[in-house]
């Protein structure tokens, strides 16, 4: 693969842009339209720093958003497969802002985890290895474990897995199977829980990180959002498999897979009424938000009562989900609209929506200030993808640049004042 070179380049904002962009806010009161129009023009008053992988290109961008503008300061690739496109798909930063964890989604196919120094962006250690196709990444607050949805993207209709590794030596120390295709994930504040949407089963899975092991499901199929039996078969598709097996065991086919085919024809499965691509925590962890892509709702489950509070009508394909520190803000990435949707938490309130400036939203981050959101989108074919920074005061975009094809993850890694 021949390296490239990326360049940033500069956003400039002007006043009719602006206007323009709180021309949606027509509803708000006076006093709040005016705050956010002065907010337009302030440049930041710290320089940001974000991450995020090019799946389609191998390569991992660092960049810095300050008063300056928004520029890609460094650029390298990842994998070790020169002949082949590994994928960096999954990115998340360590709270002590020392270690950037990246899955790479392909490569035998099953994928790795790996592990770099941020500033100086050196490995580690050798990757190491996961099941098919790992997704998302999140760390516990204390470093010590990394947990990785492995999607399965490549793989049959069966019930996938959750790779639990131990970081400090680099050994997956459980293999935790959830549903089938889990995709996005996040651990709570707490470090106590893991929480996964399993697209094809419809459900939102949670991981007790100490026991390792599954400790609540729940349905978000529409009009079917409810606690499910946490020690059954954790999907349809697995009874259909596991009868498969028996039926490979007493010689009437050879293909269990094929018998599990044949027997959702048979029934005439629903698709799946939600899909769910991201799960997300709150800020303080006593929600749980779960981007259901295909009924263009966010579903929010109480952790305590395990019970559904709410939902939150999208735009069109909510996919991937980030919460403000301050617990005021979530904010959606519309994969299908390239759009992202702010959201009001208090009360549900569509606050913007907004174009991204290339098609197919991706992934999402946000500043410890809850004053910056940063999205990536993929785009299409061999066009770039393109990374947004979002205004969420003013509700505006105010610097894009352009990165590697297929940009999707992404992570926050520090601020510090300008100087």
């Amino acid at each position: 693969m021949m390296p490239q070179t990326m360049h940033g380049r500069k956003s400039v904002m002007s006043l009719t842009t602006a206007l323009f962009a709180i021309v949606i806010f027509g509803s708000l009161p006076r006093a709040v339209l005016a705050q956010q129009a002065a907010a337009v023009l302030e440049k930041p008053a710290a320089n940001y720093w974000v991450y995020v992988g090019a799946e389609s290109a191998d390569k991992m961008h660092r960049l810095r958003f300050g008063p300056s503008g928004f520029v890609v300061e460094r650029t390298w690739e990842v994998g070790e497969l020169p002949a082949e496109m590994e994928g960096p798909h999954g990115v998340q930063i360590s709270k002590d802002g020392k270690n950037l964890f990246v899955t790479t989604g392909h490569g035998f196919p099953d994928g790795k985890l790996w592990i770099y120094q941020l500033g100086p962006d050196t490995l580690v250690a050798p990757g190491v290895l996961l099941g098919n196709f790992p997704a998302s990444v999140d760390v516990t607050p204390d470093g010590k474990y990394a947990l990785n949805s492995n999607f399965n993207l490549h793989g049959d209709m069966v019930p996938s897995s959750v790779s639990m590794v131990y970081v400090p030596t680099m050994t997956e120390v459980a293999h935790i199977v959830t549903c089938t295709m889990p995709h996005g994930s996040r651990i709570t504040p707490d470090g106590l829980l893991h929480y996964t949407g399993c697209m094809m089963d419809d459900q939102l899975v949670e991981i007790d990180i100490a026991k390792k092991a599954v400790s609540r499901r729940f349905s978000v199929a529409k009009d079917k959002e409810g606690p499910l039996p946490v020690d059954g078969p954790p999907s349809l598709m697995l009874n259909m498999w596991i009868d498969g097996a028996k039926k490979v065991s007493k010689g009437v086919t050879s293909d269990p897979a094929q018998v599990g085919y044949e027997a959702m024809g048979k029934m005439n499965m629903p698709p799946q009424s939600c899909s769910p691509t991201w799960a997300q925590p709150s800020a303080n962890g006593s929600k749980i938000y779960v981007a259901c892509n295909k009924s263009d709702e966010i579903v929010e489950v109480d952790r305590a009562t395990w019970q559904m509070t709410r939902k939150l009508k999208t735009g069109r394909g909510p996919y991937n989900l980030a919460v403000t520190p301050d617990g005021k803000l979530l904010i959606s990435t519309l994969k299908a609209a390239a759009s992202i949707e702010i959201y009001e938490i208090a009360t549900g309130k569509i606050l913007a929506t907004i174009k991204n400036s290339t098609t197919l939203a991706n992934g999402v981050t946000v500043s410890p200030d809850s004053r910056y959101a940063w999205v990536a989108s993929e785009g299409v074919g061999a066009a770039p993808g393109k990374v947004d920074v979002y205004d969420l005061k003013a509700f505006v975009k105010v610097g894009s640049v352009d990165v590697g094809q297929q940009a999707g993850g992404i992570a926050f890694w520090k601020m510090e004042p300008a100087r």
